[in-house]
C-alpha cells in the first residue's frame, strides 16, 4: 500500500545531496540522479531510490542506492527503531544470510528528509508482491511451477541460514528483554498485549482477544532460542532469478523459537491463498515437505507448528488494527467501514478459521 502523502522530490534531492557531501569528504561532483519514490513503499516506512555519482580518487563511480525514512503521522507500531534495522543488516553481512550493503545512517538530524533514515546499496531482482498477492497475481503467476517451487524453497533454506546463526556470538543479545517476561516468547507475547491495547484504544477486538487468551493457555515451553526474522516471507526477499539475493524488512527482528518464523512464513502464504479464498499457484510445496525440509536443513524437530500459525494470526491482526485507522485517518475508508475492517479482514477471518 502506499504512502498517504506525497514528498516534494526536489527538496529531498537538494537537502540528501549536501547530506551525502558531508559523507564522502574526498568526493568531487557529488549528484543525485534517478530519484524515485515507489509506490510500492508501504505504510509502515517511506523509501526512496536513487543513484549517487560523484568522482572519488580521480574515477567516476555510480552506485544504484536506497533510502529508508522513519515513518511519519500515524505510525503501524508504537515505536519504530530505524537505527535497529540498519544495526541488524550490518552485522549480518559478516555471515551466510544476504543482506543489502547498508552504508550510513543518520538519527540526529530530522531536516534533511523530515525524519532518521539509512541509505544502503540497491540490490537487483524482484519481489513477489503483496499488492496484488502473489497466488493472486504479479509475476509470480506468470513463471513456471517450478520455478515458483525454488523461489518457495529458497525461502524455507533462507530461514535457516538465520536460525542456524549462533545469535549470541555476532551479538544479538542486546534484543533481550527481559523486563517483558522470563523467556523469549513470555516476552513477545507481553509485547504484543501492549500493542493491542495501544491500537484497539478501547474498542473490543473479538478474534483478536480470543486468539491472545488461546496464546496464553497454550504457548509451548522448553524451546530453543534464536535469531528470529520477524517479518519472514517470500515477500521480503529479493530474487535474483530464483535464488534469494538479500533478505529485507528486519523492523520486527527478535530474539524466539524458530518455529515462530516458521509459523509467521507460513500464515502468510495461507493468507495470500486460502484467506483470499482462491487456491495457492501450482508448484508451491505442501507444508507438510516445508516442515520436512526446515527440519532437515536445522535438525529442529518442529512441535509447535499450529501454535505459531496461530500466533503469527494474532500479532498480524493486531497489525491490521492499526492499518484500518490509518485508513481512515488517511481517507482511503470512511470511519464505518473502518472500524468494521479493524476486526473484519481477511487476516481475522483466517485466524478465527484456526482458532
Amino acid at each position: 500500500m502506499p504512502t498517504m502523502w506525497q514528498r516534494d522530490l526536489e527538496a529531498d534531492r537538494e537537502r540528501l545531496t549536501a547530506w551525502l557531501r558531508r559523507q564522502l569528504p574526498d568526493a568531487r561532483d557529488v549528484r543525485i540522479t534517478d530519484l524515485v519514490a515507489p509506490q510500492s513503499s508501504g505504510f509502515s516506512n517511506e523509501t526512496l531510490l536513487f543513484d549517487l555519482e560523484c568522482v572519488e580518487n580521480g574515477c567516476a563511480r555510480r552506485d544504484p542506492l536506497v533510502v529508508r525514512i522513519e515513518p511519519k503521522g500515524m505510525q503501524v507500531f508504537p515505536e519504530y527503531d530505524l537505527g535497529l534495522q540498519f544495526r541488524t543488516m550490518r552485522m549480518l553481512s559478516a555471515t551466510d544470510v544476504p543482506v543489502p550493503p547498508v552504508h550510513w545512517i543518520e538519527e540526529e538530524d530530522r531536516s534533511v528528509l523530515g525524519g532518521a533514515f539509512y541509505v544502503m546499496g540497491q540490490v537487483r531482482g524482484r519481489v513477489p508482491t503483496d499488492q496484488p498477492p502473489y497466488h493472486a497475481g504479479g509475476w509470480m503467476t506468470e513463471v513456471s511451477p517450478a520455478e515458483r517451487s525454488a523461489i518457495w524453497w529458497g525461502g524455507i533454506e533462507t530461514l535457516a541460514r538465520i536460525h542456524r546463526l549462533d545469535y549470541r556470538a555476532l551479538g544479538f543479545s542486546f534484543l533481550e528483554r527481559p523486563q517483558l517476561g522470563a523467556t523469549p516468547l513470555d516476552q513477545e507475547i507481553a509485547y504484543y498485549e501492549r500493542y493491542l491495547e495501544w491500537a484497539a484504544r478501547g474498542r473490543p477486538q473479538p478474534i483478536a482477544e480470543a486468539a491472545f487468551d488461546w496464546i496464553k493457555r497454550h504457548k509451548p515451553v522448553d524451546e530453543p532460542t534464536v535469531l528470529c526474522w520477524g517479518d519472514a516471507r517470500i515477500g521480503n526477499i529479493i530474487y535474483n532469478g530464483t535464488t534469494p539475493a538479500a533478505v529485507l524488512d528486519w523492523e520486527m527482528v527478535t530474539l524466539g523459537s524458530p518455529e515462530m518464523d516458521l509459523g509467521w512464513s507460513i500464515f502468510l502464504d495461507r493468507h495470500h491463498s486460502e484467506g483470499l479464498e482462491i487456491p495457492r499457484l501450482e508448484g508451491f510445496p505442501s507444508y507438510e515437505d516445508s516442515v520436512a525440509r526446515y527440519e532437515a536443513l536445522t535438525g529442529h524437530r518442529v512441535r509447535h507448528l499450529h501454535f505459531y500459525q496461530v500466533f503469527a494470526g494474532f500479532r498480524f491482526a493486531v497489525i491490521m488494527t492499526r492499518i484500518a485507522q490509518q485508513m481512515v485517518t488517511y481517507g482511503v475508508m470512511d470511519e464505518a467501514a473502518g472500524h468494521e475492517f479493524e476486526t473484519n479482514n481477511t487476516v481475522t477471518r483466517l485466524l478465527a478459521k484456526l482458532l
